[in-house]
């Protein structure tokens, strides 16, 4: 049981300098331990929260001890627990989770348990941003029409999200139309050191969206996690980690002129790629960082999921606490945020000798080696410089189909497809742009490329260049202090007059939302089988995400989204091509519409005021008119309505008991998919549109809903019947069984039958069949996806084979009680000569006791075919989760037990 903090000798009044004191806090000089001074910045905020939250029971001294001792504990994969200050959700995460907690409540209760333990018992943030579908773009009404239809849309989830909010305790929700959450996160929520009680401590937060890593940008240590990983952090349970190795990334130089935090970015990512950063920190440091402001660093703490680190972490130093002023927190509060990082040994001060901090490994970047660039076409970390971007294409076009290749034939690739687009003639070819969207938190939180992306317009404007009408144009700002900014700065008209007019404040095009494309476009697509491209200034680029039809999808900072709209295609040097031909006839190349860094730095000093950001989070705390007349129903247990196709009561706990279950293993299953490398969470739980002919369509239109009301995957997150039916329907997805078919069909083994990857699956469970996946390398690679994990748990998959796993990905995987298994190194599928139609074997002790993390499994096949595998099961925990049938059981069990 728990018992005292061992640590409380070092608890110490924090002194205000005008006298007084801002509260107590846990003080790490006084454990006068010379290893403090080594370990990397993100390392301390672990052992801080370690010695907070050391009871003996959930947190234990030796844990503390781990964490100091890092430089040699860190090598050897131990465990240590994590408690964060906080969670962060985003709506379409957020309502399967209010949905799981809203049934936990039910199975306490029909377990004779306390139902109103099932409570969060730290802070949730929820912010409603993924609901903005694109219908309505390129017109200065494109806000208030999208925000009418995703009400019209989302009103039954929205009222159970409101219902939430007031059902549970320390849930606040952000309402919709106040921008993405990552941005308002950044600017807003984020409290960097918490002040609770007189309590003080450094903020941290998982949260499940794997962009979480923003906030890293911050200096708040912070991450994505699976939804059933943080429903079980809200309610207490300390999250188990392996200590990570932390890679130091030293910065030097300065950015050139013209380069951008996009080039940056996805510079960096290449880099971190090839380094090799899964499972690990990565802390930037170095005289560079002087130069690189909060939003650049918050632009690459971002995309942490792209290069694969857990966290991309910028410890605080001046730049932070200028942004924290900017951003409207009170100088009261920046004062103690300082105090205490200063004496806590967790602020960077520049104007002192850097710490003599080790790393497990080092990079160094030097700034001015950065070049503009872009990234795709269907993957983030494949980056294209711009210089070499035409001979890309060519190659992509040439190359046989995968993440480098489209297998056009020669003869092909001129090709020119005329069609009539609202009464004028238009030609379409290959490569060429009929999506361009200034998009994602990964950019909109960042003035410099806003409005950089602002300029380009307005040169493109006064030289009388135009964006073709059949490109889908649009600009979805990460807050509404964006929107003041491009108003302060008179810009906003440029953008309008190129079609990049605001369509809502939230994630759109770079989550799938992009809504439909010109009937006339889609038909020239579909009928010429043209490989259409999306630019997009976004995070993701996996094929099929960004829209069916754009097989092509590049990643690239704001003002290169409306230099490619205005160029119309991505087959162009911008070297040595013009973008188009000014009103005076004359040839406009590149060149003349890219502004400076001056140009940029003198607007974004003009137009970015304290006052905005104040204004915009009052209002949010406010609401507005639509959500604060959703009336929603009152009591502390949810009223299911079993006719809803929006929220529905999943079968996760139905026939539970309080006896675990114990560990299962595989007899006899089928391999129901084979995957090759790099299948992401969109291949398995897509979160855009539902296609017409899929099994999720058929339950739909069998309930009366209409095709125009589908909405999307990633919207039905309430329904586990449709997310079900959802499960690997993404029509990108390429599964051996087929033979090189692509799309979310499978073939039932017994019969030869080609069926959905649902019937075949509810054919195996009508037959008694278990089922097995195979899969290479990066399973489950992409956004931090529950139901990836929860669809294949609903389709019967019990195990997962493959080569390795993204990090969130697996940890789902073993929160639903499904076995992954990684094949050992230099072995796969097609080296053991497995074709995916044998039945599987994987036997496992019955016992919980008799396994070990890590261990050799073995498994057999029918046909006297067997290989050892790697159970990834990482730590002892995992295991116990497994015992009990899932981590949210294991949650119950334990909270009926206190």
């Amino acid at each position: 049981m728990a018992s005292e903090n061992p640590f409380r000798s070092i608890l110490k009044a924090l002194e205000k300098p005008d006298g007084g004191e801002f509260g107590n806090y846990y003080s790490l000089p006084a454990l006068n331990d010379p290893r403090i001074d080594k370990l990397p910045y993100s390392i301390r905020i672990l052992l801080e929260l370690a010695i907070r939250n050391c009871d003996e029971f959930q947190v234990k001294s030796n844990d503390v001890e781990k964490i100091l001792d890092w430089e040699n504990t860190s090598p050897k994969q131990v465990e240590i627990p994590f408690k964060p200050a906080r969670v962060l959700l985003q709506d379409f995460t957020g309502v399967p989770a209010v949905v799981d907690l809203a049934c936990m409540r039910d199975a306490m209760n029909s377990l004779g348990g306390d139902s109103n333990k099932i409570n969060p018992l730290v802070p949730v943030d929820l912010v409603i941003d993924h609901s903005v579908q694109v219908d309505v773009a390129r017109s200065e009404n494109a806000v208030q029409a999208n925000m009418e239809l995703e009400f019209q849309r989302n009103k039954e989830r929205f009222a159970f999200l409101k219902w939430g909010s007031n059902a549970f305790d320390n849930m606040l929700v952000v309402p919709p139309g106040s921008g993405i959450v990552h941005q308002v996160n950044l600017e807003y929520l984020a409290r960097v050191v918490f002040n609770t009680n007189g309590l003080l401590y450094p903020d941290s937060v998982v949260g499940t969206d794997s962009h979480t890593t923003m906030i890293d940008g911050l200096g708040v240590a912070g991450w994505g996690v699976g939804g059933i990983e943080a429903e079980a952090t809200m309610l207490g349970q300390p999250m188990s980690m392996v200590l990570p190795g932390v890679v130091g990334f030293k910065l030097t130089g300065k950015l050139r002129d013209g380069m951008t935090a996009t080039d940056l970015v996805l510079t960096v990512t290449q880099m971190l790629r090839k380094h090799g950063v899964v499972g690990k920190f990565v802390e930037f440091h170095g005289e560079g960082m002087r130069e690189l402001s909060l939003a650049d660093r918050a632009t690459i703490a971002n995309m942490s999921p792209e290069y694969g680190a857990t966290m991309g972490f910028f410890p605080v130093d001046h730049v932070t606490l200028q942004y924290l002023k900017l951003t409207g927190r009170s100088d009261d509060t920046v004062s103690m945020i300082e105090a205490y990082l200063r004496a806590n040994k967790m602020f960077v001060d520049y104007s002192e000798p850097e710490s003599k901090t080790v790393y497990s490994s080092s990079l160094e970047l030097n700034l001015a080696d950065v070049e503009p660039c872009v990234s795709g076409p269907k993957r983030p970390h494949d980056r294209v410089p711009l210089r070499e971007m035409k001979a890309d294409w060519h190659s992509c076009l040439d190359n046989r189909v995968g993440f480098k290749g489209f297998a056009v034939p020669k003869e092909a690739q001129s090709k020119v497809v005329e069609f009539d687009f609202n009464g004028t003639p238009a030609h379409l070819r290959h490569g060429d742009v009929v999506i361009a969207a200034i998009t994602s938190c990964t950019n909109t939180s960042n003035p410099s490329v806003m409005l950089g992306a602002a300029l380009v317009a307005k040169k493109a404007c006064e030289l009388g260049l135009e964006v073709k009408p059949w490109i889908k144009t649009s600009l979805a700002p990460g807050s509404g202090v964006v929107t003041k900014y491009l108003a302060k700065s008179g810009l906003q008209k440029y953008l309008n007059q190129l079609g990049f007019s605001i369509v809502g404040y939230g994630c759109t095009t770079c989550i799938g939302n992009s809504g439909d494309i010109h009937e006339a476009v889609a038909s020239a697509i579909v009928d010429n089988d043209l490989v259409a491209s999306a630019v997009l200034s976004g995070n993701r680029n996996f094929e099929g995400r960004v829209h069916p039809l754009t097989r092509a999808n590049y990643l690239a900072s704001p003002p290169l989204v409306v230099a490619y709209a205005l160029a119309g295609t991505v087959n162009i040097d911008f070297e040595t091509e013009p973008i188009g031909t000014g009103k005076d006839g004359k040839q406009i190349f590149f060149r003349d519409i890219w502004p400076s860094n001056k140009e940029v730095a003198e607007v974004v000093q003009s137009s970015v005021l304290p006052d905005m950001f104040k204004a915009t989070y009052e209002a949010i705390t406010k609401g507005n008119s639509m959500w604060n007349q959703l009336s929603v129903a009152s009591g502390t247990l949810y009223e299911w309505d079993p006719k809803s196709t929006y929220i529905h009561e999943p079968p996760y706990f139905k026939g539970m008991t309080m006896s675990p279950p114990g560990p299962h293993g595989v007899k006899d299953a089928h391999c129901l998919l084979n995957f090759g490398d790099s299948i992401t969470t969109d291949h398995i739980s897509p979160a855009g549109s539902i296609h017409k002919d899929s099994p999720a369509a058929k339950y739909l239109m069998e309930r009366g809903v209409d095709r125009r009301d589908f909405n999307s995957y990633g919207s039905r997150r309430g329904n586990d019947e449709i997310m079900a039916r959802g499960t690997f329907a993404n029509i990108r997805i390429v599964n051996k069984h087929l033979k090189g078919e692509v799309g979310p069909k499978t073939v039932h083994i017994p019969t030869g039958e080609k069926l959905s990857v649902f019937d075949a699956a509810m054919k195996y469970r009508n037959e008694g069949r278990d089922t097995v996946i195979l899969a290479g390398a990066e399973y489950g690679s992409g956004s931090s996806r529950d139901w990836a994990a929860k669809g294949p748990m609903l389709l019967g998959v019990k195990a997962v084979i493959s080569k390795s796993f993204e990090r969130i990905h697996r940890s789902n995987l073993v929160g639903m009680g499904i076995i992954p298994l990684c094949f050992k190194t230099g072995e796969d599928a097609e080296t053991l000569g497995l074709t995916g139609q044998e039945l599987y074997t994987i036997e496992l002790p019955n016992k919980v006791s008799e396994i070990k993390p890590g261990q050799d499994v073995t498994v057999i096949t029918n046909n006297g075919k067997s290989f050892t595998c790697t159970l990834r099961f990482d730590t002892e925990v995992e295991l116990a989760y497994f015992d009990h049938g899932g981590i949210l059981q294991y949650v119950i069990r334990n909270l009926i037990k206190q």
